[in-house]
């Protein structure tokens, strides 16, 4: 396949898929302009990946894992180099004030899923997506039953943290 046809492909999955990046970034980055850096870099990486591609598994499937991928290596360096705990986003802080209990219901389990260990965080994000026991299992590199207790522990984990508000 020409250079232009490759592109054009890549270009078309992309944009049929972007919203499996834009989640992943926004699972992992607070900052706006980060959450930008790192939709570059996970697309990056999906073309520099794409010859990796093995059909034998669908292409959500091998993008989320790339994407998690990127966006798990580009949390730790950001660890690492700031070993402080963050201040509290704008963005957090900016709920309280809203009125709306669904709505202060979803930024807190915005901010409890980001809490998590990156891992545990790639796999709530992968259930709440749907995708199921099988596909999460082949993106993590997990056995089912292993997907099957994590997400039951995380389930009961951030209810706790509910609990823990609404108390």
């Amino acid at each position: 396949m020409n250079t232009l046809k490759q592109e054009e492909l890549f270009l078309s999955v992309i944009e049929k898929n972007k919203g499996i990046i834009y989640k992943i970034a926004l699972s992992f980055k607070k900052d706006e302009e980060d959450k930008k850096d790192l939709v570059q870099e996970i697309i990056l990486q999906l073309w520099r990946s794409l010859s990796s591609y093995d059909e034998r598994s669908k292409l959500s499937t091998w993008m989320y894992r790339v994407a998690l991928n990127v966006a798990i290596t580009s949390y730790r360096k950001e660890k690492r180099k700031n070993e402080m705990i963050a201040p509290m986003s704008e963005s957090i802080i900016a709920f309280i004030d809203n009125d709306d209990p669904n709505e202060n219901n979803l930024h807190l389990l915005q901010q409890f899923i980001s809490e998590l260990k990156e891992l545990d965080r790639a796999l709530i994000l992968l259930y709440l997506e749907e995708k199921n026991g099988k596909e999460m299992a082949e993106i993590l590199g997990l056995s089912e039953t292993n997907i099957r207790t994590k997400i039951s522990r995380i389930k009961e984990q951030l209810k706790q943290r509910f609990s823990k508000v609404n108390n």
